[in-house]
């Protein structure tokens, strides 16, 4: 059965233009929108009144770590991290190593419940479990649509557990591309070793996919490319075709050079800015300049809210980054664009968010970007519709039950920090 929004404002997601109508949204992966001021036609729809409220493009985050999930409030690492490897290794290599199969899925129904109450409707996640690799990703997948959340999802390919683990990781990811979308994932250049990134890219081709990859996120990266490869990561990635695949996602690119911003800048090759992760880790600030516009935004597996991820884009970027309202608006809505031009299923026009968004003053086109870094915020989502499904209504899960989810979640996520305790 068709959803009728009544009477509501539509906004434009690419214009911003606001409109007064009805619209009717049809179901599937091919789902359309259609406005029409005439409902006399006798036949029955779904309706949400929409009444007071505004109806816009749901949202899509371009870089998460479902995997992150269980991290909140965990007990604190055996050492006190004083820099970003320290970090990796005290603190997230630690935790992924604790992962097993119910842990993964308490994580996936925990994120794509985040997600979908905050907007998202489509998520790229990076996903590592070095002990549980085997079928990881379907786990996601599964837990993912159970919520309704459409997604593009990867393997985090790594050397640094050993040559067992990678070539496990690239079996998986092999194993997975070969019944549903996906890109191939690789850690970083620093755990990353030529054989291992030349098997990547070749199953990238093969498949006809891209690779998902971290960047330069530390100077450790840069440093260990220099020392091993006697070139910067952008030229090592670059001469093993990385940049070459219009689908390929390079996560953070902080500490790049004029050199390396332009073969990124010329490459098919897209960015995602992960900002408050990157103020977490003390690693530096994103800077836009020589990149191109091929940027897009994500939360790093900080959290799940778009609409906060672009705001901490803009408030930061202020300082060491050429951004401004427009600026900042455009990189939260790129990753439509990465998802439409590269022919992935789950991000069509029949995904929308309802805002229930009562402003004190004046909000229309021309100061929408003022009310999009100033005003917006996730608790103003009230409906979300994700591949013409009502998956949130009134700020209510409607697909799977959430009391549920978090019970299972906080006993997985004891039963993780245990693991996480004796594996110190």
């Amino acid at each position: 059965m068709a959803l009728l929004l009544k009477n509501a404002t539509y906004i434009d997601w690419k214009t911003l233009e606001f409109k007064e109508t009805h619209i009717l949204v049809t179901e599937g992966a091919n789902g359309s929108v259609r406005f029409t001021d005439n409902l006399s036609n006798g036949q029955k729809y779904e309706t949400l009144d929409c009444t007071g409220k505004y109806v816009t493009r749901s949202f899509a985050v371009g870089h998460h770590h479902a995997y992150s999930a269980l991290a909140r409030g965990m007990p604190a690492p055996a050492k006190s991290p004083e820099n970003f490897l320290e970090i990796l290794k005290y603190i997230w290599w630690n935790l992924d190593k604790a992962l097993d199969r119910e842990s993964i899925k308490a994580s996936a129904l925990v994120t794509a419940t985040a997600c979908a109450k905050a907007g998202s409707t489509f998520v790229i996640d990076h996903h590592a479990s070095p002990n549980s690799i085997v079928g990881s990703l379907d786990i996601i997948a599964e837990a993912f649509e159970e919520v309704g959340i459409s997604h593009l999802l990867c393997y985090e390919i790594s050397d640094r557990d050993g040559m067992e683990k990678a070539k496990a990781g690239l079996e998986e990811t092999g194993r997975y591309l070969q019944k549903r979308q996906g890109l191939v994932g690789l850690h970083a250049s620093f755990t990353v070793g030529n054989n291992t990134l030349k098997k990547a890219v070749d199953l990238m081709e093969k498949m006809q996919s891209g690779i998902h990859i971290h960047v330069a996120e530390d100077m450790l990266d840069e440093k260990d490319s220099q020392e091993k490869y006697g070139k910067r990561v952008i030229e090592r990635l670059y001469d093993y075709g990385v940049l070459n695949s219009p689908k390929t996602i390079l996560a953070h690119c902080l500490h790049l050079n004029d050199r390396e911003r332009e073969l990124v800048s010329n490459s098919n090759a897209w960015i995602v800015e992960n900002m408050e992760s990157n103020l977490n880790n003390n690693v530096g600030y994103f800077r836009g300049d020589g990149l191109g516009n091929r940027i897009m935004l994500g939360t790093d597996g900080m959290h799940s809210d778009m609409l906060r991820s672009a705001q901490q884009a803009y408030f930061a970027g202020q300082r060491y980054d050429n951004i401004d309202f427009a600026t900042a608006y455009a990189r939260f809505r790129n990753v439509h664009e990465y998802l439409s031009q590269n022919g992935f299923n789950g991000d069509g026009e029949n995904n929308l968010v309802v805002l229930d968004y009562a402003s004190p003053t004046p909000f229309d086109k021309e100061n929408f970007l003022s009310h999009f870094i100033f005003g917006l915020s996730a608790c103003y989502v009230n409906d979300v519709i994700s591949n013409g499904e009502l998956i949130v209504k009134n700020k209510k899960l409607l697909t799977s039950d959430e009391n549920e989810i978090n019970g299972f979640a906080r006993e997985q996520a004891l039963r993780l920090w245990s693991k996480m305790k004796q594996d110190k």
